[in-house]
């Protein structure tokens, strides 16, 4: 266990899914109406009470804290998931979708995250440690398979698709279409059968 992965007590399996209930709940309120939104927003989509929420989260920090590192697991738990079910360029290129939606979380919480309260200060070096190891999976992958460039570094790609995801809902399908031009120019190079081919 590292500085960057903060011990947390063991759940039951149903404390488990009331807190991740929760966590969902909460990355949802956040994003639709700020940090700050009362708490029986969070609650009431949850379907538990305000008790079992201050039970597990007694400040607001350790909430939005918890909210982080839950939307930076299921993030980098996916890239297991599509090693398995999907072709290496595919793998990638969904990943880095969900990724967006990960960034998308993470804008909610901006304010919060950059206001100085050390309650947060672990949080960098979490993503770091989860997410460029996810993605390197992937690309290792899909390199091994001739079918996307190798000079390509995990924290380089990730900056890249952060920058390019729109701070607004994406209505106009912006993100997809960059995220689709940016897979082009990973497999321009490969020598692989899919270079050059679309998404």
């Amino acid at each position: 266990m590292t500085d960057a992965e903060p011990s947390r007590p063991r759940l039951r399996a149903d404390a488990r899914r009331s807190v991740d209930t929760l966590l969902t709940a909460a990355a949802e309120v956040f994003a639709e109406s700020g940090v700050d939104a009362p708490v029986r927003q969070i609650t009431a989509r949850a379907g538990v009470g305000a008790g079992t929420l201050y039970r597990h989260f007694p400040q607001r920090s350790d909430l939005i804290a918890a909210v982080f590192r839950h939307e930076v697991d299921a993030c980098a738990d996916a890239a297991a998931e599509l090693a398995a079910d999907q072709d290496p360029v595919e793998a990638v290129r969904r990943w880095l979708l969900r990724f967006t939606h990960f960034i998308a979380t993470k804008r909610g919480l901006s304010a919060a995250l950059h206001s100085g309260d050390p309650a947060y200060d672990s949080l960098p070096a979490y993503f770091q440690l989860r997410l460029v190891p996810a993605l390197e999976g992937l690309l290792g992958t899909a390199v091994k398979a001739g079918r996307i460039r190798a000079d390509i570094a995990p924290d380089d790609l990730l900056r890249v698709v952060a920058n390019l995801t729109l701070p607004a809902q994406d209505d106009d399908g912006h993100t997809t279409r960059m995220l689709g031009l940016l897979m082009d120019g990973l497999r321009y190079g490969s020598g692989g059968a899919g270079a050059g081919e679309g998404s």
